[in-house]
């Protein structure tokens, strides 16, 4: 009897301790709560007070007369948006680019990471992070003016392969296919550096006796990378396969409006640079309200369905 009276003590006291513990970790980390409080009120101004404009797509905005003055046309303007000519086009060249750029710029960081950790001489592999991390600092005004000058008709690039192979001077920059190419490889170089943070933190958290195990075991170097490293940080990788699924309908504007031209407008006309031609210079709220509330439904799907597919293959997900 004496130790039911015990049981039910214990069991009515455990909320009363489950909020007591509560209130003294926030307690005890109140400095780490202060500094995550910017990025909160970050994301809720910036991120989700802004979705409450999402209605606009459903009306037939007008500036004078505010979001909910504005007349209420369901769907008609997704009806409209999938009825223009060269949507289509749009899409198509917005996913082949995401396409490429995930399978090349999505493992250029795995394996950069991978590289970098295999440098001994901290020196060295300091300089080397700091040397890949610059270019994500510059602007794409001043990347996209270089990458132009490079691969122009009198760039270097064109007049060296001419003198070297006794050929006609290349306009890279106007060519659709050379175009994709300075595209996906400027996106690399521009990207990559910064992307090895991640994995890099991933990999020193790899405990060293695994390692220690293979090298008993008499595997090479490459080996170890197989059937150590990789497993080890699939989880990471995967995350951030999940996350960068999401923006599989998103490219990046500054980037394709620095190096576009008329002459290669067919493959890089995109969806954010016909968000800024029908938004800003045409002013169709309505239509590019529309189009982004779309981008938002799709990248949600493709989320879901991506995290569905990794749990199933046993790689974890992101819930």
């Amino acid at each position: 009897m004496k130790s039911k009276g015990n049981l039910k003590k214990t069991s009515l006291a455990e909320p009363v301790n489950q909020k007591g513990y509560v209130a003294k970790c926030i307690k005890r980390d109140i400095l780490l709560y202060v500094f995550l409080l910017p990025a909160v009120i970050y994301l809720i101004i910036f991120k989700y007070a802004p979705m409450v404009g999402m209605v606009i797509g459903f009306k037939d905005y007008s500036i004078g007369k505010g979001i909910w003055g504005s007349e209420w046309v369901g769907f008609d303007n997704f009806i409209r948006l999938f009825k223009t000519p060269n949507f289509f086009t749009i899409l198509r060249n917005t996913i082949g680019l995401n396409i490429l750029n995930l399978a090349f710029g999505f493992p250029a960081p795995i394996i950069l990471s991978i590289l970098i950790n295999e440098i001994n001489n901290k020196f060295y592999k300091r300089t080397v992070q700091t040397v890949l991390y610059i270019p994500h600092f510059v602007s794409w005004v001043i990347l996209g003016g270089i990458i132009i000058q490079l691969t122009s008709l009198n760039g270097p690039i064109s007049m060296g392969l001419s003198k070297l192979f006794g050929i006609e001077p290349i306009s890279f920059i106007t060519n659709q296919t050379s175009w994709v190419v300075i595209y996906i490889l400027s996106g690399i170089w521009q990207s990559a550096g910064w992307g090895t943070i991640i994995y890099l933190a991933a990999i020193t958290n790899v405990d060293s006796q695994l390692y220690e195990a293979a090298k008993i075991d008499g595997a090479n170097k490459f080996q170890q990378i197989m059937n150590v490293t990789l497993p080890c940080i699939m989880g990471t990788i995967v995350t951030m396969l999940i996350l960068r699924m999401g923006s599989m309908l998103s490219v990046g504007f500054e980037q394709i409006y620095m190096l576009q031209n008329s002459a290669v407008f067919d493959v890089s006309d995109v969806i954010s640079t016909y968000e800024y031609r029908v938004g800003l210079e045409q002013r169709q709220y309505s239509l590019t309200t529309a189009l982004g509330f779309f981008k938002g439904v799709v990248g949600l799907i493709l989320v879901f369905g991506t995290n569905a597919i990794a749990k199933k293959l046993g790689e974890g997900g992101l819930w």
